[in-house]
């Protein structure tokens, strides 16, 4: 399981025990959406990356959408 939780215009990807795996940006040169791993060394397990690959596909079909900060 992979939580998915938004923070300033990112989402952070939280496995079962709390572990931040990484963020979900929208890059913006390749327009598309992209993993950034908190770590290198991390290991994602198989089930991880294939929720956090489903998720970039939702966010890229429009059908999740990550909420754009508002500092006023």
């Amino acid at each position: 399981m992979v939580m998915f939780w938004p923070v300033q215009q990112e989402l952070d990807c939280i496995n079962r025990q709390g572990l931040i795996l990484g963020k979900i940006k929208f890059d913006l040169s390749q327009e598309k959406y992209v993993f950034h791993a908190a770590n290198d060394s991390l290991s994602l397990s198989p089930n991880e990356e294939l929720r956090i690959a489903l998720r970039i596909a939702e966010l890229e079909s429009g059908k999740y959408s990550i909420p754009m900060q508002d500092d006023d």
